[in-house]
């Protein structure tokens, strides 16, 4: 189990005060790592009580990540605060979603791609600076079923998760001689506080989970095995590769 095992590791998560990427931050504190957390909003301290009860540190960084030079503020910062990067999670992303396609413009397809593709790659640039003389390195981008899928009501959402994907292989192709992996994992429906009104009515819920074989709407803690693993020595021949963990969805 040692192959698992993050003690003394330090990782970067965007968005990571809530939902999936709160989930993704805790699991790999419960591994040992020391958590640095990138958001856009305070949550009353929540995320730091959870990273703190696991006996490993937490630091809070508030920034938009989208800015010019915040990317590169986020690697040094972590970098005074800790002393080293290993391992990036690039989690923050946003879902502008417009049921009248000749209404979704130019204004949500920037504000998507900015935060869900460029600022992914803005950061993984940067802290490959790090990774790149130490020879190691995790960059773990959240992708999607929409990295795979269409999807209606947000082009822009499928495009920059299909995006991200690519940029996953490509990332690993370039990254992956100094020891460095890059991998993706692509959550299918999870109750969160995003799909609330989703699970609420019946007859949406329904549609979802008959397209689940497991039956089910995914739980946060179904997210942290996966998240452990690539971030951990288990995954160091595993490179360029989405770890779908969505019950089935994409086969039925």
């Amino acid at each position: 189990m040692d192959y698992f095992n993050l003690k003394g590791k330090v990782a970067i998560i965007t968005g990571g005060n809530s939902g999936i990427g709160q989930a993704l931050a805790l699991a790999l504190a419960k591994a040992g790592a020391n958590i640095f957390v990138v958001s856009v909003a305070d949550d009353n301290g929540e995320t730091k009580s959870l990273i703190e009860a696991e006996g490993v540190q937490y630091h809070a960084m508030f920034a938009d990540i989208t800015a010019e030079g915040a990317c590169a503020e986020v690697a040094k910062s972590c970098v005074e605060h800790f002393g080293k990067i290993d391992i990036l999670m690039n989690n923050a992303g946003i879902c502008i979603n417009e049921p009248d396609v000749t209404k979704f413009t130019r204004v949500q397809w920037d504000k998507m791609i900015a935060l869900n593709l460029t600022a992914s790659f803005e950061l993984a640039h940067e802290v490959a600076k790090y990774f790149i003389p130490q020879k190691s390195g995790k960059i773990i981008n959240t992708c999607s079923l929409f990295s795979y899928l269409g999807g209606q009501w947000s082009p822009a959402y499928a495009a920059s998760k299909h995006g991200l994907a690519g940029f996953t292989k490509a990332y690993c192709d370039e990254l992956a001689q100094f020891n460095i992996q890059v991998n993706g994992i692509a959550p299918g429906y999870f109750a969160t506080a995003v799909t609330a009104d989703t699970r609420a009515n019946a007859e949406a819920n329904q549609r979802v989970l008959n397209h689940i074989p497991a039956n089910r709407w995914g739980e946060l803690k179904d997210l942290m095995g996966a998240a452990v693993f690539l971030a951990s020595e288990a995954s160091n021949y595993v490179n360029g590769t989405l770890l779908n963990v969505d019950g089935g969805y994409l086969v039925r």
